[in-house]
């Protein structure tokens, strides 16, 4: 038989009058490949999802920003000399300061002083009402402007409060839900008791834009100032201090940083950091590498649904070749060639899949 132009318009023909004609069989081997299809566009959107919300996270708290501490920031456990390094200080803090040129400003973090067992009590009750999951940190006033917290109600704290070490707090939204259900607009002022002792709420913080599926970190926060912090639980000594780094100087801030920690905590040439350094970038980058090893078990977790579906179109192909045994016999009778009989399957096979994805 001749190959003419109209030999494929009519393979076409046959090959979808064939899929209508077994229109069961044909739903089932789409969805085979729907299912596949769905499957890699839904975990492709979840990783650059999970990513953009941590990016979002790491910039609104500021690009320029370092953060200095004693333990690595990573995942995995820690080893014993890890967990048993000396806790930055308050004097490290002076000497970034007053010894690097590429620091515009310092502030300093005492994080989780009610987590850990650290002796203090950070569960807030308000006339019956208690609140249980708060973050309780102790900050400095500058705090607030270099992390570019935004103040809903009231204020943050001041120089004032620290110096003098005033019990006050600057809370989150989740402690205000919690404990003024129905008043969540008029907190300021108000009178809670923590650790055995009465603080005044001064300040609620602004939820922030950037979440990871709609939950930040700082929305569970209670911040109170640094030197009350250090007179409430003297046990707990950690210490996060975040730098900022003059503009278009943030690579240069982070090399003078370690140079300086390095050389007060007693670092030898050629040994490693005895404390971790980080940036915005940093962060981020880590992140990345999670989510590397995550996408590569998703990418086979979404080849193996194509596969499936792939099976699925074979079996359906094979068990038309076995039904239409006479039909090709016939065809190849009256002048068909194998090429003409192959296009017309191979045809049928694109169109389910065409039509899947």
């Amino acid at each position: 038989m001749r190959f003419t132009t109209s030999l494929p318009y009519e393979v076409l023909k046959m090959s979808m009058d064939s899929i209508r004609s077994h229109k069961f069989r044909s739903f089932l081997t789409i969805l085979g490949i729907v299912v596949g299809v769905i499957t890699a566009i839904v975990v492709a959107s979840i990783l650059t999802g999970m990513r953009n919300s941590i990016v979002s996270i790491v910039e609104e708290y500021g690009t320029n920003n370092i953060y200095a501490y004693h333990l690595s920031t990573g995942f995995g456990p820690r080893s014993r000399d890890e967990r048993n390094r000396k806790p930055l200080t308050d004097e490290d803090a002076t000497a970034l300061l007053a010894q690097s040129t590429a620091i515009e400003d310092i502030s300093t973090r005492a994080p989780n002083i009610g987590s850990f067992n650290g002796g203090f009590d950070d569960n807030l009750v308000y006339e019956g009402k208690n609140y249980r999951w708060a973050l309780t940190d102790g900050v400095n006033p500058n705090y607030a402007p270099m992390t570019n917290i935004v103040i809903k109600q009231g204020r943050f704290i001041t120089d004032a409060d620290n110096y003098q070490r005033r019990n006050v707090l600057v809370v989150g939204v989740n402690c205000v839900e919690a404990l003024f259900e129905g008043h969540e607009d008029d907190v300021v002022g108000k009178l809670v008791r923590m650790n055995g002792t009465t603080w005044e709420i001064i300040g609620v913080i602004e939820k922030r834009k950037a979440g990871f599926f709609g939950e930040n970190e700082e929305d569970r926060k209670v911040f109170m100032p640094y030197r009350t912090a250090r007179k409430v639980a003297p046990e707990r000594e950690e210490t996060v201090h975040i730098i900022q780094a003059k503009q278009g100087r943030i690579t240069e801030a982070v090399q003078e940083v370690e140079g300086i920690l390095r050389q007060r905590r007693g670092v030898q040439f050629g040994e490693p950091n005895n404390f971790d350094v980080k940036t915005a970038d940093n962060f981020i980058a880590q992140f990345d590498g999670i989510i590397g090893g995550v996408g590569i078990a998703a990418i086979a977790i979404s080849c193996l649904g194509l596969l499936v579906g792939g099976i699925g179109v074979m079996n359906i192909m094979l068990v038309s070749v076995t039904e239409r045994t006479k039909e090709i016999g016939i065809r190849k009778a009256i002048g068909a060639t194998k090429n003409a009989i192959v296009l017309q399957f191979l045809l049928e096979a694109m169109t389910l899949t065409f039509l899947a994805g």
